[in-house]
């Protein structure tokens, strides 16, 4: 029974009727159900009192003077602060016809005067039990909505603040979530002797579990002071301890030290995508070969092969996550690594910000109305 499940101190229901018999009738089957009656003679009375007291349930008359049921529905649904309120249309008319307009304007149900009691009772039992778990999901989801939010900003304060200034060198990096929290991770660690330590990573999955991953990437990367300037080492730390703590997922990372007076690019690679290098006197992008090891946070590494590259005047070079390549677009067309490489060969700028937007343009075109399935993190360096 509705007496059982209904909320007597705040569910109300409003009921419309232009016959006072009507109202005495439907006041008399609900009023012993509990909750608050609430009552309108007319339509202009019904939108008032639909505005002001928000009830939980209408009972609506079709056939009224003035503005009739129909047209009380449609503004109702109209309005933005009454529009999720459920409407059951009462009329005597039984036409399929008539029926059909009402559930089209948005009534949730249809009873044919002359009514019986039992059914209003039914009838109403059932929908405001419907919108009363209905309003409990969408609290949930909005208090949860608002707690995704929270942990996205702090996600962001993970990443640098700002990005570093080092003689001879230029940086941008992009950062996008496909939810409100990801797992992908890029920083930035400056040495003493002016040299700069870079790491990007990527944890499985892009929801909570791969946004605790990247802030355990991020603490260690960041408390491990003394092997920023050897990336082997550094991406050898960083696995060890994942691997004590991790139960089947997984990170991909890619370590590397600039050394700004001799060009030099240090790198080690933990199953991330390769990095590619644009080099202006060749005018083609190419990924630059970087031997690696598998994923990390599976098992502990025995030697992390290092790759050293000597960088020229003008050279370009991108890291980035499998969320750029794996992009994918309306008909399930995949972006691809040869995309990437030709959007940064055809890039019309050597500032690393605009070859970023220029990639970030060309993958919003390809992917069209479809969103990112993926996260995506991007740092570019530009040599002079």
């Amino acid at each position: 029974m509705l007496s059982e499940i209904m909320d007597k101190t705040t569910e109300s229901i409003l009921l419309v009727d232009d016959q006072p018999a009507n109202l005495q009738l439907l006041s008399r089957t609900l009023e012993s159900l509990g909750g608050k009656l609430l009552f309108a003679k007319n339509g202009e009375s019904a939108l008032a009192i639909a505005q002001k007291a928000r009830p939980d349930l209408i009972l609506l008359d079709i056939m009224m003077p003035g503005i009739d049921g129909f047209e009380v529905c449609r503004r109702l649904k109209a309005d933005s602060g009454t529009r999720n309120i459920p409407v059951i249309f009462l009329s005597a008319l039984d036409d399929t016809g008539d029926k059909v307009r009402g559930l089209q304007l948005g009534a949730v149900d249809y009873v044919a005067k002359p009514f019986q009691p039992e059914e209003v009772i039914a009838r109403v039992n059932t929908h405001l039990t419907i919108h009363r778990l209905s309003t409990q999901v969408q609290k949930q989801r909005d208090e949860l909505e608002h707690e995704l939010k929270i942990v996205s900003q702090l996600q962001r304060n993970l990443l640098p603040e700002r990005l570093p200034e080092i003689g001879g060198l230029k940086l941008a990096a992009h950062y996008e979530t496909s939810r409100y929290t990801g797992g992908d991770y890029y920083d930035f660690a400056a040495l003493s002797d002016g040299r700069l330590a870079i790491i990007v990573a990527d944890a499985e999955g892009h929801s909570a579990p791969a946004t605790v991953l990247m802030s355990m990437t991020c603490a260690l990367f960041r408390s491990a002071s003394t092997l920023l300037g050897e990336p082997d080492l550094m991406l050898s730390y960083i696995n060890e301890n994942l691997c004590r703590v991790n139960r089947g997922k997984f990170v991909t990372a890619i370590c590397a030290v600039y050394d700004a007076p001799s060009r030099t690019l240090k790198l080690a690679r933990a199953g991330n995508p390769l990095p590619i290098l644009y080099r202006p006197s060749e005018r083609s992008a190419t990924e630059l070969a970087c031997e690696g090891v598998l994923i990390m946070g599976i098992t502990p590494y025995t030697e992390v092969p290092v790759t050293r590259v000597t960088l020229q005047p003008g050279d370009q070079v991108l890291f980035y996550t499998d969320g750029v390549t794996d992009r994918f677009s309306e008909s399930r067309e995949i972006y691809g690594i040869k995309r990437l490489l030709r959007q940064v060969a055809a890039a019309d700028t050597v500032e690393p910000a605009g070859i970023l937007k220029g990639i970030i343009d060309d993958l919003s075109r390809f992917a069209g109305t479809r969103p990112a399935d993926d996260d995506q993190a991007m740092l570019m360096m530009a040599v002079s």
